[in-house]
């Protein structure tokens, strides 16, 4: 039986996380939904077109994530690519306004959490290859058992 190794997440992607951003969840989600999946050049030239108001503190948290992948984790921004995006509702500010006849009238300012999360797709070819490697070391690919058939990265070949 063949066991899996099980990675950190942290080993192969890296987030950035955005708190209390002045703006609706809703307003947000309608930005990030056009980021999602693409690779981080294409982000930039997107969010610096885009005539919304979020687009600036996720152009800045793009920034962010690009910057702790190559830091943190060596990866060159080339190859990035974001691979999970969330907009969480936050908490909503509350302020109140004074109004004729000592009334007051409250204003509801919401708030939203960014999260993004980015990861290099240059490791996939990395993991493929360290998973050939261990089935070739537990013997479900030998020489012995299938002497015609050989693997060629992705290809698999008959003599």
């Amino acid at each position: 039986m063949i066991k899996k190794r099980r990675r950190e997440k942290s080993n192969i992607k890296t987030y950035a996380l955005s708190q209390h951003i002045c703006m609706s969840a809703h307003k947000a989600r309608r930005v990030i939904d056009q980021i999602r999946g693409r690779s981080y050049e294409e982000i930039l030239s997107i969010l610096e077109l885009m005539p919304y108001r979020a687009c600036n503190p996720i152009l800045k948290l793009v920034y962010s994530a690009a910057a702790n992948a190559s830091h943190n984790m060596g990866f060159s921004k080339e190859n990035l690519v974001i691979s999970k995006t969330e907009v969480n509702k936050g908490t909503t500010v509350k302020k109140s306004k004074p109004q004729a006849r000592g009334r007051s009238y409250l204003i509801k300012r919401p708030t939203c959490h960014i999260t993004i999360v980015v990861k290099d797709i240059s490791l996939s070819e990395y993991e493929y290859e360290e998973y050939i490697i261990g089935l070739k070391k537990t013997g479900w690919i030998s020489k012995n058992k299938y002497p015609n058939i050989t693997c060629n990265g992705d290809v698999w070949d008959k003599k």
